[in-house]
């Protein structure tokens, strides 16, 4: 499962943000979801098969980290979402060749009426 499948599920997205302040086991996870356990246990496994969090062992207990390397995969896309798709200052040098056309244009005719 890559990244943005992972994060489509609003529970993943609340333990990621949970995890974001540091390592913290399945219980204590569960502890403020309102499903159960084993159901934070399964979001757990998606987040570890999508490369967003690592588990660490201390004896029997098991802490799961956030591994903030795939984020960038996210940062990118929406990035492309907020910038315009023509920088601004391209259009500011189109701007003025329209006006410099315009201008061009003006000028030639009347010089042609002028001849008449």
């Amino acid at each position: 499962m890559d990244v943005f499948e992972a994060l489509a599920d609003p529970t993943r997205r609340r333990v990621v943000m949970r995890l974001s302040d540091g390592p913290l086991s399945a219980g204590e996870l569960a502890a403020t979801e309102p499903t159960s356990r084993p159901a934070v246990s399964r979001h757990l496994r998606i987040l570890r098969e999508s490369g967003l969090v690592d588990v660490e062992t201390d004896g029997r207990i098991r802490r799961y980290r956030l591994r903030r390397d795939p984020l960038s995969a996210v940062r990118v896309f929406l990035d492309e979402l907020v910038q315009p798709p023509i920088p601004s200052a391209a259009l500011d040098g189109l701007d003025l060749e329209v006006r410099r056309t315009i201008r061009e244009r003006s000028l030639t005719h009347e010089r042609r009426q002028e001849i008449s």
